[in-house]
């Protein structure tokens, strides 16, 4: 029989290729029962090796917290610019945008080439996209109103949502704290999450526009799940096993 010991190191080495682990998983390849897998995990968690998760593990403390914009904006800078690079590259012209909050979608609106697309309508509730966007002659704006969150430089509330009721976008740019292959894509404001929401309904796509730092992570409110997303502008870092994940889940990834 497979020691303890053994059961720990074979654990923290899945971890260390694949990020995350199932209790299932593990039980099948160690021969043991649930319960004696989730006693290891406990072990392992108290002694700061792992974060336990619904049903399994991850290497990375799941749970994001709110930090400010002006934070968030000097984390993951070449990755973050990479994205908003590829992520213009899918505007069209004459295209209705919708562009969220978020400092990966604020990388996307400082690489919008206005000339080649002739007109471009954008939608946003982030303060800073819009005044981004205001430099340009060609692109017309419509700015969200609503309350006023301080941390996102970016309006939600009921007014923004029911100011989305009268339009129809081509595309969503969406920005989100978590993507987690279990609870879906979430962020850390739940007022946000369901601005977000209203977003996607009236969008005929939706583009997720997030470094991998946000995989295996979980904000307060969930936004949605994978069958409400199109595609996944990530970078390099995304594991090997997430990617696969989403692929088998009808999810387009780009990695840049």
């Amino acid at each position: 029989m497979i020691s303890i010991t053994e059961r720990h190191q074979h654990i923290i080495i899945k971890l260390q290729q694949k990020g995350q682990v199932t209790v299932l998983d593990l039980c099948d390849e160690l021969s043991v029962s649930s319960v004696t897998i989730r006693k290891d995990l406990k072990l392992l968690e108290d002694k700061g090796l792992l974060f336990r998760t619904h049903g399994g593990a991850t290497q990375n403390n799941p749970y994001t917290i709110d930090r400010p914009v002006n934070e968030k904006e000097h984390m993951q800078i070449n990755e973050k610019h990479r994205i908003g690079v590829a992520a213009a590259k899918l505007i069209e012209p004459n295209d209705s945008i919708l562009i969220a909050s978020g400092t990966t979608v604020m990388a996307l609106a400082k690489n919008i080439q206005p000339a080649p697309l002739k007109s471009l309508t954008v939608i946003t509730s982030a303060l800073n996209v819009a005044l981004e966007l205001i430099r340009h002659p060609e692109i017309e704006i419509m700015q969200l109103g609503g309350l006023l969150r301080r941390s996102s430089s970016s309006v939600t509330g009921p007014y923004s949502e029911s100011i989305l009721t009268d339009f129809s976008c081509s595309k969503l740019f969406l920005g989100v704290d978590g993507i987690d292959l279990e609870f879906g894509f979430t962020t850390t404001n739940v007022m946000e999450a369901h601005l977000n929401r209203q977003m996607i309904n009236i969008s005929q796509k939706t583009i997720v526009l997030a470094d991998s730092s946000k995989f295996g992570k979980r904000g307060f409110g969930r936004i949605c799940g994978f069958e409400d997303i199109d595609q996944i502008i990530t970078d390099k870092g995304i594991s090997e096993h997430t990617h696969k994940a989403l692929q088998g889940m009808g999810v387009k990834v780009t990695i840049v």
